[in-house]
């Protein structure tokens, strides 16, 4: 946390940061406004899901029909915030997303290519997917749990691809084989654990979670196989080398994934994730070999609009790498072009830290996202007032 940070527990730095949030909150409070007009609109018009500004009702892709079953797409993400994400403490050092405040960022540029692989119940089929990022995200995604070179840097794969605070990152590249039930990725891909992702259409909030960002990985190398037989239950199981590696093993990591996921209704789903073992450079760091992490996310959908997140995490890695958190989310979907949200966390390290997070997002188009939001965070060595916005255009 910077000293301006630590120095708003004062009086007058308490008052200034509460005028700060009051405007923050009507500038929200606006958009809520906003909302409000144009679910009227809509429903006065009869056409409650033809609320976008401009162009089709449904979002459109690069290349989504090429031969052989394979799609080509991406995004932009373009994003502003006024403050950096704790714990993060100088412009672009990697300890949080949000690490460069005070400027208009690219915080990635995204394209990925893929085949699915949809294998019959009678025979194997084959698939694919191939993601490629440059951005001020990209640092945050790279394979830095890499074996260290000479100088101490963990530069195989892509973590030496940067320059400045901007960078590039490949972090998935695997392939798949399914066969009816049953689907086998080996690779580089993203981690299945957690409620948050890496890639910014599937969150709702331009920041992320103290949970998300420092007591899960991002990424694995290794294989995963997914078993979902269609009745409520899903089961994973599989191999990885450590944490947030790349086709490298580092210091002996080596790591059971797996877990499952129960679905009873179609608005009910509780997934439960674990990692044991030697998690590589995380281990390495504190001289431990041998780590315990898992993640238990409930999600319930209500009253159609309603949707409630709980999440949990344990981390544990010896004496002195220990975490737990406890995540709520709340949305509210007005029509497909607005929803309202709102995060509230506590996260432990040795010290509680907690934020609150308020967001919106709007879909003027059916392929452009904008998300501002305000988020306070407090607890550890101070507090802060933080107001983000971003806008995401996919294709």
């Amino acid at each position: 946390m910077s000293p301006s940070a630590q120095d708003e527990t004062t009086d007058g730095g308490f008052m200034n940061q509460l005028a700060g949030m009051i405007a923050r909150v009507a500038l929200l409070a606006g958009a809520l406004g906003l909302a409000a007009v144009a679910r009227a609109d809509a429903a006065d018009a009869g056409c409650a899901d033809s609320c976008f500004l401009f162009g089709p009702d449904a979002p459109w892709q690069l290349f989504d029909d090429l031969p052989g079953g394979i799609e080509i797409g991406g995004w932009l993400q373009l994003g502003y915030h006024d403050e950096a994400t704790p714990l993060s403490r100088e412009r672009g050092d990697g300890l949080a997303f949000n690490d460069v405040p005070g400027s208009l960022s690219l915080h990635e540029a995204w394209l990925h290519a893929e085949r699915k692989a949809a294998g019959a119940h009678e025979r194997w089929d084959w698939g694919f997917r191939f993601d490629v990022l440059y951005g001020t995200d990209a640092q945050k995604t790279q394979a830095f749990g890499n074996p260290p070179d000479s100088s101490g840097d963990p530069q195989r794969w892509d973590n030496s691809w940067d320059h400045g605070v901007y960078g590039w990152a490949i972090p998935q590249a695997y392939l798949q084989l399914a066969r009816g039930d049953l689907s086998v990725i080996a690779g580089h891909f993203f981690t299945p654990v957690g409620y948050e992702g890496i890639p910014a259409p599937g969150n709702f909030f331009f920041s992320h979670s103290l949970t998300s960002f420092n007591s899960e990985p991002f990424t694995h190398t290794g294989v995963l196989a997914t078993y979902d037989p269609g009745n409520d239950l899903a089961l994973y199981g599989g191999w990885t080398l450590g944490w947030d590696t790349g086709f490298d093993q580092f210091d002996g990591g080596s790591n059971f994934l797996g877990g499952f996921r129960y679905s009873p209704t179609d608005s009910v789903s509780f997934k439960y994730l674990a990692l044991a073992g030697d998690f590589g450079q995380r281990n390495a760091a504190v001289g431990t070999s041998g780590a315990y992490a898992h993640s238990a996310v409930l999600d319930v959908t209500f009253h159609e609009s309603w949707n409630y997140v709980l999440q949990t995490d344990l981390m544990s890695n010896g004496p002195t790498d220990n975490q737990v958190s406890v995540v709520q989310y709340l949305f509210y979907e007005i029509n497909h072009c607005w929803k309202i949200g709102a995060r509230f966390e506590w996260w432990n390290d040795a010290d509680d830290f907690y934020e609150a997070t308020f967001g919106v997002n709007y879909k003027p188009h059916a392929n452009l996202t904008l998300r501002p939001e305000v988020r306070q965070d407090w607890g550890g060595s101070g507090s802060q007032t933080t107001f983000g916005i971003d806008a995401i255009l996919s294709f």
